[in-house]
C-alpha cells in the first residue's frame, strides 16, 4: 500500500504500488516521504474517501497501532518508547546540584517550586510519553484521511492487585496504618534486626537500604531493606553482597493511571470523533478472533475491524534521544579531572541512527569510532559482526532521526529480527522500482 496526498497536501485513500509506479512515471505525482512510502498527485482531483478508523493500543513501554477499513489493514506499526528520562534527569540533577554546590552562598528560595505554580503538572517522563502518543497519532494522521480515532486506556487498582479481597475501608488502611513514615514500618517489619547479619555485628546503627537504587525502584516497601551500619558500608564497598530482590514493580500501571486521562482529553482537543475503550473489550476481541498477542494486533481490534486482512508487512518504530548535552561524565578520570561527554560528530559521512545498507538489509549506526568502524544494530539491539563493521563496507541510505523506523514481515506468529531485505524497503526511487 502506498499513501497518497493530493494536490494540497490532504490524504486520500492509499492506491496499490502498481498505480504509484504508473503515475511516478507519468510526472503526475512526485515523491514526500519514504517511511512510510507517501506520493502527491500534481494534478487536481476527486477527493472521495472510505471510513478509516485508526485504534491505537497506549502503553508506558511500547504503542500499537492500526489503521483499518472494513475489509483492510492500511497501516499497522509497533513503536517503542524511550524508558531513559529519568535516568538522564538525575544526572542532570547530580550536575545542577555539583555546580550550585560550588557556589560560597547561595540562600535558599522556596517560591520557585513548579507544583504550586502550575495546575495539571506532569513529571517529565510522563508528559514525554504523552507527547510520544501524540506525534504517532499526528504523523498518521497526515497521510491517512482517518474519520474516527479509538484509543485504549487502562485504569489500574494497585491495592486490588496485591489484595483481591479489599474493599471499603480497607483502602485507608493498609499496611503503613499506623506508622509515621515508610522507614518506621519497614524497621518494624523487619524487627530492627539487620537482614543480612542478624544481629552478628551487634551494631545498633540501622539503616534502611534501598535494593534497587532510588532513581529507578522508588521508596515502596518493598524495595527497602534494614541493614546495619557494619553490613551497611560493607556492601557499599563490595565486601558483602545481597542475594535480594526487590518486590514487584507497578511503575507501568502507575505511569497509565496518571496519563490516561491527560492523554484522552488532549486527543479530544485535537481530532474530532475520538472514542475511548478499555482491556477487556480488547481481550475479548482478539481471542474471538484468534489473533495473536501483539500491541499492533491488540490496535486492529481496537479500531473495530479485527477480521480485515492484514498487510504482509508491519512497521517497527523506536523513539531515541537526538543529542547528549551533557559535557562531561559524573565519573572522575585518572588524575582527577572530568572526561568529556561529548561524541564523536561525523565519521566519514555517517552519523548516530544513520541508516545504512549492509549485506542487501537496513541497519542503524549505534556507534561509531574515529578510525572508521561503527556499530551496526537492527531495532532489536542485535549487533552485526560484534559491532565492529568498516564504513567502507557500509551505504548509507537515510539521515538520522529521533524515530528510527524498519519494515518487517508480517507473519502469524512474529519472529524476532525478522527485517524485510532492503528491495523490499522503500526508502528512494531506485528501490521503489526494484519492488515492481
Amino acid at each position: 500500500m502506498v499513501c497518497v496526498l493530493n494536490k494540497q497536501g490532504k490524504p486520500l485513500m492509499p492506491c496499490k504500488e502498481a498505480k504509484a509506479r504508473k503515475l511516478l512515471k507519468q510526472n503526475k505525482a512526485k515523491i514526500v516521504k519514504y517511511e512510510p512510502f507517501t506520493i502527491q498527485l500534481l494534478f487536481d482531483c476527486e477527493n472521495q474517501t472510505q471510513e478509516v478508523s485508526l485504534g491505537v493500543d497506549a502503553g508506558s513501554k511500547h504503542i500499537g497501532v492500526s489503521a483499518t477499513t472494513e475489509k483492510q489493514v492500511l497501516y499497522e506499526a509497533d513503536v517503542e518508547l524511550r524508558n531513559d528520562i529519568v535516568e538522564k534527569l538525575s544526572s542532570r540533577r547530580e550536575a545542577r546540584r555539583t555546580r550550585r554546590n560550588r557556589l560560597r552562598y547561595r540562600p535558599a528560595r522556596f517560591n520557585n517550586r513548579v507544583h504550586s505554580k502550575h495546575k495539571g503538572w506532569l513529571a517529565p517522563s510522563i508528559k514525554q510519553k504523552i507527547n510520544a502518543h501524540i506525534q504517532v497519532i499526528k504523523h498518521l494522521y497526515e497521510i491517512l484521511p482517518i474519520t474516527k480515532l479509538i484509543v485504549e486506556t487502562a485504569q489500574f487498582d494497585i491495592q486490588k492487585i496485591n489484595n483481591p479481597e479489599i474493599s471499603g475501608e480497607g483502602y485507608q488502611q493498609g499496611n503503613q496504618l499506623g506508622f509515621w513514615n515508610v522507614r518506621e514500618h519497614v524497621l518494624f517489619r523487619d524487627n530492627h534486626e539487620c537482614q543480612c547479619c542478624h544481629g552478628k555485628s551487634k551494631d545498633n546503627v540501622l539503616n534502611v537500604h534501598h535494593i534497587e537504587s532510588r532513581k529507578t525502584g522508588g521508596n515502596a516497601p518493598n524495595n527497602l531493606i534494614t541493614l546495619c551500619e557494619t553490613c551497611h558500608k560493607a556492601y557499599h564497598k563490595g565486601e558483602v553482597k545481597l542475594k535480594l530482590k526487590r518486590g514487584k514493580s507497578y511503575r507501568d500501571a502507575a505511569f497509565m493511571g496518571i496519563m490516561r486521562k491527560t492523554l484522552f482529553s488532549r486527543l479530544c482537543m485535537l481530532y474530532p470523533n475520538v472514542y475511548e475503550t478499555y482491556g477487556y473489550i480488547t481481550k475479548n476481541t482478539r481471542i474471538e478472533n484468534n489473533l495473536s498477542k501483539e500491541h499492533r494486533i491488540d490496535a486492529r481490534c481496537i479500531s473495530g475491524n479485527p477480521k480485515a486482512k492484514s498487510l504482509d508487512y508491519y512497521f517497527c518504530q523506536k523513539c531515541v534521544r537526538r543529542q547528549n548535552r551533557q559535557i562531561h561524565k559524573n565519573n572522575f578520570s585518572k588524575g582527577g579531572y572530568k572526561k568529556n561527554n561529548q561524541r564523536i560528530g561525523n565519521v566519514f559521512g555517517f552519523e548516530l541512527f544513520d541508516a545504512v545498507e549492509y549485506q542487501n538489509k537496513q541497519y542503524f549506526v549505534f556507534g561509531k569510532r574515529k578510525s572508521g568502524f561503527l556499530d551496526i544494530r537492527n531495532l532489536d539491539g542485535e549487533k552485526i559482526n560484534n559491532g565492529s563493521i568498516s564504513y567502507k563496507r557500509l551505504k548509507r541510505l537515510k539521515h538520522n532521526s529521533t524515530k528510527l523506523i524498519e519494515r518487517r514481515r508480517q507473519s502469524p506468529v512474529p519472529l524476532k529480527g525478522d527485517v524485510v531485505s532492503l528491495p523490499k524497503i522503500l526508502w528512494n526511487t531506485r528501490f521503489y522500482y526494484q519492488i515492481y
